[in-house]
């Protein structure tokens, strides 16, 4: 089997890793929607880009493609199975192609790369009930050795067609071994190949902190998928995985090692950041759970970002019959991590349904303000930065352009917030300008 039939045995597959796929220009500080940047722009977004029901979200999506693709989400069953099999994709063939060898678009170090989603071995000894790749079903496994991965690679780079590296493997032997050939092969790439570009270095479950320690000496990213928001959940996805001694744990060694240890030994003089994934509607888990977790990540072990992995399912396992999740609770899950990374918003400003869901039909920034800033709107000339990031139409960029053109004069108009790149239709409802209130755009509302 060559490279090629390899890697495309692996890639079709790979989507189901979100980590910085990329298809659109990131957010610009100004939206309603948080979640709007996609997938990969963590914190480089910049302020002209395009924001709208046709951007796409952190989720994969547009808002726009979702209502089109998946209306109120009571038929995605239907909508996904053909997508699952092959069938209907609506994506070009040559983008088919790159996704069939897991090559996706993604914005690694600030900059826009093609990048490989791989494994070294599709083999695998775990047997979660979610993954196609679990021990035990029924398909074509394909593996590669630590040399002629950093070879294939080191090809695909050199023509251009990959240029960031997303590499992770089922895992054989344990976890230590194969987080070994991971690492065998960063360290061919680094020493002996000399790629000074982007690596993305999954950590295996079971590998001890030595193993993390050169991963992160060695790698731009390094991270491990909690799978699910606690122990509880994580059995019905992964009945024979650890939830804190082998999935959190080395994410508290990551952020232990980035606050005590110099980074004179890593490859860029400097620690690379940390992500996690979670799977969202495969063991009945709330959002009100998810987000928990997403926060204590956030927060206290200082993750760049938590991914979404709405679940699908996969023939041929324990879960091949449980019902897709419906995308809209990707997108709405995005929004708020977002909202708690980035705008200062904590869990109680969450508006969870009884259940503990978002609603799928809003935004939650929306959500907020319309239940705390309708009748009590927020002074665009004198409020805080923390009250100002709470308004629909607001961003980062757009605080600090009202806090710059406060020190020259009132803002009295919308124009006057429109000329400083915010979306001032959405924030009308809920500001005052000057004292008074804006026209408001009632379709909001709607």
């Amino acid at each position: 089997m060559d490279a090629l039939e390899k890697l495309g045995l692996i890639g079709d597959q790979m989507v189901l890793e979100p980590a910085e796929e990329s298809d659109s220009a990131p957010r610009s500080g100004g939206s309603v929607n948080p979640g709007i940047p996609s997938r990969l722009s963590d914190r480089a977004r910049p302020q002209a880009a395009p924001v709208g029901p046709n951007a796409v979200a952190a989720c994969g999506h547009s808002p726009a493609e979702l209502q089109r693709m998946f209306g109120s989400g009571e038929n995605v069953r239907d909508v996904l199975t053909p997508l699952t099999q092959g069938k209907g994709d609506p994506a070009p063939s040559l983008e088919r192609k790159k996704h069939s060898l897991g090559i996706y678009q993604a914005v690694a170090g600030g900059q826009r790369v093609p990048l490989l989603k791989t494994l070294l071995t599709s083999a695998c000894e775990r047997d979660c009930y979610y993954c196609p790749f679990r021990a035990g079903r029924n398909f074509r496994r394909a593996t590669f050795k630590p040399e002629e991965m950093a070879r294939v690679f080191t090809q695909m780079n050199q023509a251009n067609i990959a240029r960031g590296l997303f590499l992770s493997s089922g895992i054989i032997g344990g976890g230590v071994r194969t987080q070994d050939k991971l690492l065998d092969t960063a360290d061919i790439l680094r020493r002996k190949l000399n790629f000074a570009g982007y690596i993305h270095l999954k950590l295996m479950p079971g590998l001890e902190r030595d193993q993390l320690l050169r991963a992160m000496e060695l790698a731009d990213r390094v991270s491990i998928n909690l799978e699910a928001p606690n122990a509880e959940r994580l059995q019905k996805l992964a009945p024979h995985k650890f939830f804190f001694e082998e999935l959190l744990e080395p994410l508290k060694w990551a952020d232990e090692i980035r606050r005590t240890l110099p980074p004179q030994k890593t490859w860029k003089g400097r620690w690379p950041s940390t992500v996690t994934q979670l799977v969202i509607g495969g063991a009945g888990e709330n959002d009100l759970e998810i987000l928990t977790t997403t926060l204590y990540g956030l927060r206290q072990l200082r993750l760049q970002r938590v991914y979404f992995s709405a679940f699908h399912p996969i023939s041929d396992t324990p879960l091949e019959n449980h019902a897709p999740e419906n995308p809209w609770r990707e997108h709405r899950l995005y929004q708020a991590s977002f909202l708690m990374r980035d705008y200062g918003f904590d869990l109680e400003d969450m508006p969870f349904a009884a259940d503990g869901r978002l609603p799928l039909d809003e935004d939650p920034k929306l959500g907020w303000a319309k239940q705390n800033l309708s009748e009590t709107p927020v002074e665009v000339n004198r409020a805080s930065r923390r009250d100002l990031l709470r308004v629909p139409g607001i961003g980062p960029k757009g605080v600090d352009a009202i806090l710059q053109a406060r020190r020259q004069g009132k803002l009295q108009e919308l124009r006057d917030l429109r000329a400083l790149g915010i979306l001032a239709d959405r924030a009308a409802p809920f500001v005052l300008l000057n004292g008074k209130r804006p026209a408001r755009q009632l379709s909001l509302f709607g």
